[in-house]
């Protein structure tokens, strides 16, 4: 099963790659390209079209397993799994049309710059019909509504929170595969193999983009690729347990806190953000240069640091996540938490020190 799983991510890598590559050539021919501007951190225009091989590199290989398994016999040895596939296939097809209105949702914007709060409304609407349709639930002892509002929130929460990380080489993507690379080792860890199998695809196709993304860039994958990280990374945390088999939820409820735990650079920086905009009376969702990778090159740091730092912060928050799950005494639970805060503070401290003028007029 797990060198299956590997396959997928190598598949989903091989098309990303090919893909990504491809636009590097096609999208300036057709002027897909995305043009410095007063907030934007690159000097000359740079193709856009990344997203089309992340999205890719995840659409095809799940499309072609969802096919598949109801095309064979699925007798023999294969029985399991394809009987595990074929009960699924709800569930996939719906992340499967979510994906594809998402993608398209970005290529939109990315063509001609959509409002933020028309973009935000089809998130919700596209979100709003994954969660009903699919059944998707996270916090189900809240009751069916509470329920759902959750976990719509929740993944529109996290899908804006790789949006906004979009602002540096490299930056969103590679936090999404270390995240998911937590991840994958969670549900690999509690039997979670479809999550486990969704998340190697999004690996390999993440991993297949940076190829061309990491500093200095060849390709941006634009809004076509962030939302999609993040409406992807959003589901499948949701759809995990997160508490191994035989754990009833009164012993191990704090497992659930694990993708807050992975996920908190990315939440930190859409708040601290949020609020910066907001009390300087914009919209938070109006881009500008207070991200906290602006922060970290502003303070003399190479973007090739901050985006390795920024790394490194999201890695460190997310082993104290991988070992949550497995943790029996409420006390070490605990002190996972205020491991989580403390680098959180480190983050902070770093926001603390004064900026250029010219940074704090933005």
């Amino acid at each position: 099963m797990i060198s299956a799983i590997l396959g997928l991510g190598v598949c989903a890598f091989v098309i990303s790659w090919a893909v990504t590559f491809a636009m590097i050539r096609l999208a300036p021919r057709i002027g897909f390209v995305d043009r410095p501007g007063h907030r934007k951190i690159h000097s000359n225009p740079k193709p856009l079209g990344g997203g089309v091989g992340i999205f890719l590199g995840v659409f095809l290989p799940l499309l072609a397993v969802t096919i598949g398994a109801w095309l064979v016999s699925g007798g023999g040895d294969l029985a399991p799994y394809i009987g595990g596939i074929r009960s699924k296939a709800g569930l996939a097809i719906g992340i499967l049309l979510a994906m594809l209105a998402m993608h398209v949702l970005g290529l939109v914007d990315d063509r001609r710059a959509l409002g933020p709060y028309s973009k935000l409304f089809v998130q919700l609407g596209v979100t709003t019909a994954l969660v009903v349709f699919t059944e998707l639930r996270a916090l189900t002892a809240l009751g069916p509504v509470l329920s759902i509002v959750v976990t719509v929130l929740w993944i529109a929460a996290i899908t804006n929170a790789f949006n906004f990380l979009d602002n540096m080489d490299g930056l969103s993507a590679g936090i999404a595969t270390v995240a998911s690379v937590a991840f994958l080792v969670t549900a690999l860890s509690i039997g979670q193999y479809f999550v486990a199998a969704m998340l190697a695809l999004l690996i390999g196709a993440l991993l297949g983009f940076l190829w061309f993304n990491y500093p200095p860039a060849k390709i941006f994958m634009g809004d076509s690729g962030s939302l999609l990280i993040g409406l992807l990374l959003g589901v499948l945390t949701v759809r995990t347990t997160f508490l191994p088999p035989g754990q009833s939820w009164g012993a191990g409820w704090y497992a659930v806190l694990a993708p807050v735990i992975v996920l908190a650079v990315p939440l930190y920086d859409l708040i601290v953000v949020s609020v910066i905009r907001i009390s300087r009376g914009k919209s938070p969702f109006v881009g500008d240069t207070n991200h906290f990778s602006h922060r970290l090159v502003a303070r003399g740091m190479s973007r090739r640091t901050a985006v390795l730092c920024i790394y490194l912060i999201t890695a460190a928050t997310s082993v104290a996540a991988i070992v949550l799950p497995h943790v029996d005494s409420p006390i070490a639970a605990i002190l996972i938490f205020c491991q989580t805060l403390l680098i959180l503070g480190v983050v902070a401290l770093l926001e603390q020190h004064p900026l250029p003028r010219d940074m704090r007029e933005n």
